[in-house]
């Protein structure tokens, strides 16, 4: 395709109302999109702990007694089922619906845990083991990203 039909096409779409165009000509493929809406993605905040200031004089024992008290929290043990992919986590098929699983519920491999919408596309997650639900370590609507732990099966 050549560079006037592009232009061509591109000024068509600008002054309609048309906001995407596709078109195919032989083998070329031309997309044209305007003014495209962003995607607001849930954003996440992580703060690093303040470096401790050196001290003088008797402070290595208070220094070695600082990081028993920044202990990271327990992970939880189990099994744990991870996000293929960055989207939106929801914990049952419709608004209103049931959950698919619940804390304490029996999952044999296969079975659907949750969705999650990527791109508009509803993709259902299975259990990639059989065992107790443990824990749901998110929140329905809440955004994940790719390999982030969603369920610990025990």
């Amino acid at each position: 395709m050549d560079l006037r039909k592009l232009k061509t096409l591109i000024d068509l779409v600008a002054e309609s109302g048309v906001s995407e165009l596709e078109v195919t000509e032989g083998e070329d493929k031309v997309r044209i999109v305007k003014n495209p809406a962003p995607i607001a993605a849930p954003t996440q905040q992580y703060y690093a702990p303040a470096p401790a200031a050196p001290a003088a004089g008797p402070a290595p024992a208070a220094a070695a007694a600082a990081p028993a008290e920044v202990a990271a929290p327990a992970e939880p043990t189990g099994h744990a089922v991870k996000s293929p992919m960055v989207g939106t986590f929801y914990r049952a098929p419709t608004p209103g619906a049931d959950s698919f699983v619940k804390i304490g519920d029996s999952v044999k491999e296969g079975q659907t845990l949750c969705i999650i919408e990527a791109m508009k596309l509803l993709n259902e997650i299975e259990s990639d083991k059989s065992g107790v639900v443990k824990e749901i370590l998110c929140e329905n609507g809440q955004g994940v990203e790719f390999g982030q732990a969603l369920f610990i099966i025990g």
